[in-house]
């Protein structure tokens, strides 16, 4: 059954009909089915897809791009001195106030690779696949606060309620495995994202399509195991029980969110066995232990990078990984650039590096996407504070990407002299998630949604491909 467009239900029917527009309504009814089969064909590119999957590493906080990325020497020069007034003309931010210092970087920065890629000290294991690896230097948003601002990277729009990127790529090209979620979530480091589960919501899509995640301790799913006294026997009778009454209530009402429940029901029956098996680390060989720097047992990010490709291979569309910790603002010592920031390169540096070596050895890294970056950036100037702290920049930070039909070893844009604004190649939200779906093989203009009687899409009405990017 084809669940991308709901049907109408009799009752939805009435409900939503009175003495005015039931003919077209009845009309619109009767002709769904062939306006939702020419939409899939319409919303599919006419060549073959790079990317067959995605991964996405969310650093949730906003990494400092001035400390890890965007090298400018002149923030050395003018350390300490206050910013021109001219660049901050008009700005608002999260907690500077009035004109404040420019502040230096504490790290050495190189060139790596053949591409001459550069990077900071605080990142020798991405320094060795700088080849593999392409840069955007030049990524802006519009939100400059962290929830609203992971929404809006997640979802192309800063309130909640609109499907997750990996929500939209699960109803475009749906699943490559019956016993796995499309869309899976894994987190680790502080706590969740501040935007919560709606990073990775479906909103109005049908709720098969929202992430899945997969919890560190106790129940990788809640509920999934059986309760105490219940066979495997005596499950499996229920859920047919289940299903068989599902299968008559959806004969009588036709509501495609039932038909969504009996496929959830089978689903977690699957995941029963699958997920753990999926979750044993330890069958995994040393050498892809020591490669990632992974303790089976112990969550981490690292753990969790190397979950993401078991996952892949067991045919998961799109799995995403939060990893929180990156807000340095220098209110603490916990938040200190000089003392925090060494810490999550640490946590995460290894295994990012690691996943890109992993899939490229085993012949997955051509056809699977690889982004990672935070929210949006920092600024090149200090808060006023006992520790060394940077606020929130959306006018200029860094992602970068890898695999999956993207163009190895270039560096796309430059920001001006101190690293706060874009002085050329601009790269929004929506250019990234256009990108990412063209790589997938979809036409994000044309992969939309009906909602409340609007055509919805992940990149709401702007969005174009980088085509700089593509392979």
């Amino acid at each position: 059954m084809d669940m991308r467009k709901s049907t109408l239900t009799r009752r939805q029917f009435f409900a939503q009909t009175g003495a005015f527009g039931i003919a077209s309504t009845a009309l619109a009814t009767l002709l769904r089915e062939d306006v939702s089969a020419q939409q899939r064909a319409d919303y599919l590119l006419p060549s073959a897809p790079k990317a067959k999957r995605v991964i996405f590493l969310s650093m949730v906080g906003a990494p400092s791009q001035l400390d890890l990325f965007d090298h400018k020497p002149k923030l050395l020069e003018y350390d300490g001195k206050p910013v021109p007034e001219s660049l901050i003309k008009g700005d608002r931010f999260a907690f500077i106030r009035g004109v404040p210092n420019l502040q230096r970087y504490f790290w050495e920065f190189r060139q790596h690779g053949r591409s001459g890629a550069t990077m900071s000290s605080l990142l020798p294991h991405l320094a060795k696949v700088a080849d593999e690896v392409a840069f955007v230097k030049s990524m802006y948003a519009t939100q400059f606060n962290h929830g609203p601002a992971q929404i809006f990277m997640n979802t192309g729009f800063q309130i909640i309620g609109r499907p997750s990127f990996g929500a939209w790529v699960s109803y475009g090209i749906g699943s490559d495995t019956k016993d796995l979620p499309a869309f899976v979530v894994l987190l680790s480091g502080e706590s969740q994202p501040d935007g919560g589960s709606a990073c990775w919501g479906s909103g109005f899509l049908p709720t098969q399509h929202q992430g899945v995640q997969l919890r560190k301790q106790g129940d990788p799913v809640l509920f999934l195991s059986n309760p105490n006294g219940m066979s495997a026997e005596s499950n499996r009778r229920n859920l047919d029980l289940i299903r068989d009454l599902n299968q008559e209530h959806l004969s009588v009402v036709d509501d495609p969110e039932i038909a969504t429940r009996i496929a959830a029901y089978e689903l977690s029956y699957k995941m029963q066995t699958s997920v753990p098996e999926l979750q044993d680390l330890s069958s995994e060989p040393t050498y892809i232990h020591e490669m990632y720097g992974t303790t089976p047992g112990q969550p981490s990010f690292a753990n969790n990078c190397l979950l993401a490709r078991r996952l892949i291979e067991r045919g998961v569309r799109f799995v995403q990984l939060f990893h929180r910790g990156w807000d340095h603002h220098g209110i603490s010592f916990n938040t200190d650039i000089v003392n925090k920031l060494p810490v999550m390169c640490k946590q995460t540096d290894q295994a990012a590096a690691a996943l890109i070596t992993d899939l490229k050895q085993r012949g997955l890294l051509d056809d699977t996407l690889v982004v990672w970056g935070g929210e949006f950036g920092r600024t090149p100037m200090a808060e006023q504070r006992t520790f060394v702290g940077r606020d929130h920049n959306p006018k200029a930070f860094t992602m970068w990407l890898a695999g999956g039909g993207i163009k190895p070893g270039v560096t796309i844009g430059r920001t001006d002299d101190f690293g706060y604004t874009i002085a050329e190649d601009p790269v929004s939200v929506h250019d990234l998630h256009a990108t990412a779906l063209h790589l997938l093989g979809i036409d994000h203009t044309k992969l939309t949604y009906k909602f409340q009687g609007r055509n919805f899409r992940l990149t709401d009405v702007e969005g174009k491909v980088v085509s700089k990017l593509v392979a």
